[in-house]
């Protein structure tokens, strides 16, 4: 089957995959930041039991792999009977993931911050979740512009878990597995999502080194 032949039988497919893919992409990063964030306070918090849990939480998300955390949200949580739709299971899996090295990235940033910003914030009379709210979480997201710009390229090829679930509609690597049993798209059938998934991340890079450099914080 040549590329004309694939995109004339499949195209619409493909483009249902394109959106399917941002669409999970957008929501899964939006909740991922946020979780960043909350789950960063806790670990800068002067509470203990905050800061164990959320150190708990990124070694536990950050080293299990994405698919056998699928299999236990998609299977496993049922038998609690939690029962949540394909979509919904990926989108979870990917925000759990995807939020254990986003707090990773802020905290890299939090590091940047003087000391004596923090001090002098002390000094008069912040209180921490004041100086977390004006100080910390503003310079932070500042300065982690593009590691989070790498972090959502990261979360788009981690929705390609869906293809291990029956997703209605398939993402992107769910398209391929579609087209190679119906036809012998073979290798075109994978270079064509490929190739979605590059220019995604052409674009996803470019207007995050346009957002660096308007909002970088020179030292």
């Amino acid at each position: 089957m040549g590329l004309s032949e694939l995109l004339g039988t499949y195209g619409d497919k493909y483009l249902q995959g394109l959106l399917a893919t941002w669409s999970m992409a957008a929501v899964s990063f939006v909740f991922v930041m946020a979780l960043a964030v909350v789950v960063t306070v806790a670990r800068v918090s002067p509470y203990r039991p905050l800061r164990v849990a959320g150190d708990l939480y990124v070694q536990v998300f950050r080293n299990i792999p994405g698919v056998a955390l699928l299999i236990i949200i998609a299977y496993a949580l049922p038998e609690l009977r939690i029962v949540l739709d394909w979509r919904t299971c990926v989108i979870v899996t990917t925000i759990l993931l995807g939020s254990a090295f986003g707090s990773e990235n802020f905290m890299s940033g939090i590091n940047t911050i003087g000391v004596g910003q923090i001090e002098a914030a002390r000094s008069l009379g912040l209180t921490f979740t004041q100086i977390i709210r004006k100080i910390v979480v503003p310079q932070a997201l500042r300065t982690t512009v593009l590691p989070m710009t790498n972090l959502l390229i990261a979360v788009m090829l981690t929705t390609a878990l869906g293809s291990q679930v029956p997703l209605n509609p398939q993402e992107l690597t769910g398209v391929v597995s579609y087209v190679n049993t119906r036809a012998t798209g073979g290798i075109l059938a994978f270079l064509v999502s490929a190739l979605c998934y590059v220019g995604t991340g052409f674009v996803i890079s470019f207007v995050g080194n346009r957002i660096d450099r308007r909002v970088r914080i020179l030292r």
